[in-house]
């Protein structure tokens, strides 16, 4: 076996594992090292989020699981919407309000 001769020739547990992976996954993505590239797309992450949420939040306060998954598309609909309105609030009050309580010095 290739892994027992890389332990036996004292290279590591590292190269141990290394040597019993195939070669593509050895290759593949890292997600916390090369994340996805989504800079644009970012504020669309904010739908599997939520779902995920929403999902874990049902699955621990419902007694019954009747109509679960209705209650977890509401949820996650209410948490997209109030997230959005959170955000136009923010801009509303950067762009109008916050200029009229504190004024730059011209």
């Amino acid at each position: 076996m290739m892994g027992s001769s890389l332990l036996a020739a004292g290279l590591g547990t590292g190269a141990f594992l290394a040597g019993l992976l195939p070669p593509l996954a050895q290759t593949g993505w890292r997600p916390f090292l090369d994340p996805i590239h989504l800079h644009r797309q970012w504020f669309l992450l904010l739908v599997p989020l939520a779902f995920g949420i929403a999902v874990t939040y049902r699955a621990v306060r419902v007694a019954t699981f009747e109509k679960f998954w209705r209650k977890v598309l509401i949820l996650t609909f209410q948490i997209v919407l109030s997230m959005m309105l959170l955000g136009v609030g923010a801009y509303l009050f950067i762009q109008i309000a916050a200029p009229m309580l504190l004024p730059m010095p011209e």
